[in-house]
């Protein structure tokens, strides 16, 4: 799967361009996540064809010289805001955010990306110099070409991962996915 989903996404150039204007920040161990690699897996794996209909675009990277910055983030966002403003972004240092989950700080960010809420979502991708695509997948690709909806191992709170799946209306958009976990 992961030589269709990197033709799927190099053939949408809405996504290279974003790909792009991430990989000129220049940002430390930078990638951009979530339901930007998820969501077009998605598509492909239910035979939807055409452009990513974008939600956000979540950027991350650890710098922990910007620790205690949050502006620095914001910042960061209004740069590609100036680039692509009918894009929603949301840029977060990773080495800031275990202090959101009571925990050790992570010590990268495809450590981070390893305790976002559902397996299929744990993956990055960025754009190299040599406009190749390279993936971070902490938890693997399984569960994303399976279509399965899963829950992290470190996730206490299973409601976080339920309500996720009702609100973001995945059932309805995706009608393969497989929830294994319910209430």
């Amino acid at each position: 799967m992961n030589d269709k989903l990197i033709k799927f996404i190099l053939e949408d150039q809405a996504m290279v361009e974003v790909l792009k204007n991430v990989r000129g920040l220049n940002l430390p161990d930078c990638w951009i996540g979530a339901g930007f690699v998820r969501n077009k897996a998605w598509d492909l794996l239910h035979g939807f064809t055409g452009p990513l209909k974008f939600t956000d675009v979540d950027v991350v990277f650890f710098d922990k010289n910007k620790i205690e910055n949050d502006q620095y983030d914001k910042d960061i966002e209004e740069k590609l805001k100036g680039l692509k403003p009918d894009i929603s972004w949301e840029v977060v240092n990773q080495a800031r955010t275990h202090q959101w989950h009571h925990r050790s700080p992570y010590i990268d960010t495809t450590d981070a990306i390893s305790e976002w809420v559902e397996t299929a979502t744990c993956i990055g991708i960025r754009l190299t110099d040599k406009n190749e695509l390279i993936f971070t997948a902490p938890h693997g690709f399984k569960d994303l070409e399976n279509l399965i909806l899963r829950p992290v191992p470190s996730l206490k709170n299973i409601e976080i991962f339920n309500e996720r799946i009702f609100k973001k209306k995945w059932l309805e958009t995706w009608p393969k996915l497989k929830n294994i976990v319910r209430k």
